[in-house]
């Protein structure tokens, strides 16, 4: 079936690892570490995390996998969503497993 012009130019891609929702991120997703504060011993810069799923008692935090497989509670301004290629996404997860 042939796509409308108007189509085309409405459709994107759903290729990022990340779902964005009215009140911010739901969906496991890859951050990138840009602070560390106090968790300097748990978190390094610049490096890219696996985030799980937001749950409602976690506002002002997000869920994050750390070096030892761990999932901890971290400041959400800690990290910046990454959108990873369906590709990367499946080098990274392979690394961290």
């Amino acid at each position: 079936m042939k796509r409308t012009a108007s189509a085309k130019r409405n459709s994107r891609s759903n290729a990022g690892s990340i779902s964005r929702c009215e009140d911010g991120l739901r969906r496991a997703g890859y951050v990138m570490c840009v602070k560390t504060g106090s968790f300097a011993h748990s978190l390094q810069l610049r490096k890219v995390y696996r985030r799980l799923p937001v749950k409602d008692t976690d506002h002002g935090w997000w869920r994050i996998v750390d070096d030892e497989g761990e999932d901890y509670l971290y400041p959400r301004d800690y990290f910046i969503p990454v959108s990873l290629s369906p590709a990367v996404a499946r080098a990274v997860s392979a690394l961290k497993d």
